[in-house]
Formats: C-alpha cells, sequence, structure tokens
C-alpha cells in the first residue's frame, strides 16, 4: 500500500477574515466642502455608527453634535439653527456648539448634566473636517492635515467635489494604496513605476505611467482628440486615516497639467462608508480658466468611473485578512499594520506601525507583460475593423 502525504504546496489555501470591529478610526475625517453646511439649516450626517447633526451659527463656526437631543430623544438634525445654537424641534432645548444646552424657553434654568457629546471641527481649504477619537482625546498638535496650496489660489479652479456611498469596510479603499496591478485591470492604466512609503501617520504611493493606447484609441470614438496625454506622475498621501492628497500631474505633448485629487472617506458604520473626491486644476498659457474649468469636469467624471469600477469589485469580493500576494504585489502586509495604529489606543501604538518602511516594485515583468496585452488588443481591433 502506498501513502500519499500532503506537501505544503498541497494544501489548499482557506481565506480568513476576523469579525470586523466596531471601533472607528481616530483621526481627521473631511466632511466634504464647508460651504454645505453653512446655510443656516441642520445637517444630517450618518458617521461612525451614529447619527450627527452639523450647524453653522450666526458666528460662523460650523459644529458637530450628536444628532439626538438628551432631553427626549428628539432628532436634532430635524430643528433650527437660532443665533449660534440648535434648537431640539420636540421641546425647543438650545444646543450651542460647545455640547452644552444653552436654555429652555420654558424654565427658569437648565439641569446641571444638560450636556451632549461635542464633535472637534476643523475648516481648512475650504473643507470641513471632524475629529473622532473612541478614547474620547483633543487632537494632538501634531496630528494635522497639510495646507493645499492650490485649493485658496486665483489661478487654480474650484473644488469640483462628489460623494457616494459604498457598501463595504473601508479597509477595502486603503488597500488601494499599495496595488499596483489593479491600476492596470481595472483602471487601464498603465503604471511603469511603482514606490510606496510608510512613516509616522502618513502612506504614500508614489506612481509613474504611460498612456495606454489601447484604452486610449477605444475612447477617441466618445470625444476623444485635442492634445495627445503622454502620461501621468502621482505622489498621493494618505495624512490619517482617510484624507488622501494626491499631486496628480497629467503629461500632455508640449506642456503638463497640474492637478490635486484629494480621495477621502468616514465610516458610516463597519460596513459602509461615504466616499468623496475632489479635485482643482491649475491655469496656465496652455490651459487659461476657461479650459481648466472644462478639464477639471473632465477629470471629475474620470474619477468617477474610476470609483464606479472599483466599487463593483468591492461590492462582489471576499473579506480576506490572508491574502496571498506575489513577488510583483505591493506590500500589503506592512499597509495593514500602519493602518492599525488608528484602531488601538495610543498606548498600544507599537513602532512597527508607524516606523519609516519604502518599497519598491520591480515593474520589469509586469511592463512586458503589459505591453504584449496591449499589442494584442490593437492587433486584435485592427483585424476586426480591418
Amino acid at each position: 500500500m502506498i501513502y500519499v502525504t500532503a506537501t505544503e504546496s498541497d494544501a489548499v489555501r482557506a481565506i480568513e477574515a476576523e469579525a470586523i470591529s466596531s471601533r472607528f478610526a481616530r483621526g481627521w475625517h473631511c466632511l466634504g466642502l464647508a460651504e454645505k453646511f453653512k446655510d443656516g439649516k441642520p445637517h444630517t450626517v450618518n458617521a461612525f455608527g451614529q447619527k450627527l447633526v452639523v450647524f453653522t451659527g450666526a458666528d460662523g463656526k460650523t459644529n458637530v453634535l450628536d444628532g439626538y437631543c438628551r432631553h427626549m430623544g428628539g432628532d436634532l438634525s430635524q430643528g433650527t439653527v437660532k443665533g449660534n445654537e440648535i434648537a431640539c424641534p420636540f421641546h425647543d432645548w438650545r444646543w450651542g456648539g460647545d455640547g452644552r444646552c444653552k436654555s429652555i424657553p420654558y424654565s427658569r434654568r437648565v439641569p446641571l448634566r444638560a450636556r451632549t457629546a461635542s464633535w472637534p471641527t476643523m475648516e481648512q481649504d475650504k473643507l470641513l473636517f471632524v475629529w473622532n477619537d473612541p478614547e474620547g482625546s483633543k487632537p494632538p498638535a501634531d496630528v494635522t492635515i497639510p495646507l493645499i496650496e492650490g485649493a485658496t489660489r486665483d489661478d487654480w479652479t474650484d473644488w469640483r467635489w462628489t460623494e457616494t456611498v459604498v457598501n463595504t469596510n473601508c479597509r477595502e479603499i486603503i488597500d488601494n494604496v499599495v496595488d499596483m496591478a489593479h491600476f492596470f485591470y481595472i483602471h487601464k492604466s498603465f503604471p511603469t513605476f511603482f514606490k510606496n512609503v510608510f512613516e509616522g501617520q502618513v502612506a504614500t504611493q508614489i506612481m509613474k505611467g504611460v498612456t495606454r493606447e489601447d484604452a486610449r484609441r477605444a475612447r477617441e470614438g466618445d470625444g476623444g482628440g485635442g492634445p495627445r496625454m503622454i502620461g501621468n506622475t502621482s505622489v498621493a498621501s494618505y495624512h490619517g486615516p482617510s484624507f488622501m492628497i494626491d499631486e496628480l500631474t497629467y503629461h500632455y505633448d508640449g506642456y503638463d497639467l497640474n492637478s490635486v485629487l484629494i480621495n477621502c472617506h468616514y465610516p458610516i458604520d463597519e460596513h459602509s462608508f461615504t466616499l468623496h473626491s475632489g479635485i482643482i486644476v491649475q491655469h496656465s498659457d496652455a490651459l487659461p480658466p476657461e479650459a481648466a474649468e472644462a478639464t477639471a469636469q473632465k477629470l471629475t467624471d474620470f474619477i468617477l468611473l474610476g470609483f464606479e469600477q472599483d466599487i463593483e469589485i468591492w461590492r462582489n469580493k471576499a473579506r480576506i485578512d490572508n491574502p496571498l500576494l506575489c513577488e510583483e504585489d505591493g506590500p500589503v502586509y506592512q499597509l495593514r499594520r500602519w493602518y492599525q495604529q488608528f484602531y488601538v489606543d495610543v498606548a498600544d501604538v507599537r513602532p512597527e506601525m508607524t516606523d519609516r518602511f519604502e518599497f519598491e516594485i520591480d515593474t520589469t515583468r509586469p511592463v512586458e507583460s503589459w505591453k504584449k496585452e496591449v499589442e494584442e488588443n490593437l492587433a486584435r481591433r485592427e483585424g476586426a475593423s480591418a
């Protein structure tokens, strides 16, 4: 009788996925364009597993409070902004931006314990941020979002901003930071250089690419033409768990187009998040203001298409804690260790989560393979048209 012993290579790889934690990341989260919340009305924001109310008082300060009145549970987002306070629609209790009840019109005095949760906010570059910390600490002075110079300069366009709800855990979008290959297969890009740098609370992706001829020619029938794009350079950094600034340069015949892309999100709950994108484009001799505005809108449409492609993948994929990686994949496990720092108490943040880490993918094999695929696609298309 012959006995066959299973080797390690014969073993079936099982997908592992632990239950998703209901804890939400510590850090600044962008709620979108600040102007949206300055209309004198209360706004509902579902975030961090609960309802919040966002309102701007007569003093111009935008505030974020828990969404339900501590008196009898009225929905403050259905209330009215009165002066610097939000008035509950149930009994008109008036709540200030600091979370304290300021007055009760029908009562001689306010109860000593009349206080609700107030969330720290920050307005910067025409965007509104809210601070979340499961430990209840205020934002440290050294935890910041960098200023975006073009956001407040006249030689750049205004923000083109989009929002959409995605029904999956937000770790899925973070994984894209290290995922070079998906840019070719999902977004029809052609990366030729790809590097990651993680340090402290910043995770950076540096990518250079060329135009995919098979994708470009396929789009020519959809209003293409104009200057020919040669390639692009992208330096995209997550500053904290949810706000990415991408300094994105498109290289055309004869000139470069400078833009800044924002890719940010905040969790609704552990199974969904609100995904935002914003873009601004710099004016230039080759791109005067009117053309820059049109280009910003075109890029916005292109970015939305990319998000839709990602969302379709996320909608159908399995959550996987033990991805099986090849040599040309990015540092998924190192990225997830970096990301974990925002989900543990500050005292439990370990050096391996924050120490500097660099990884550059050897793109020799991917570029060789992708060039061949592009050539085959073009030959197939030309044969079909002939």
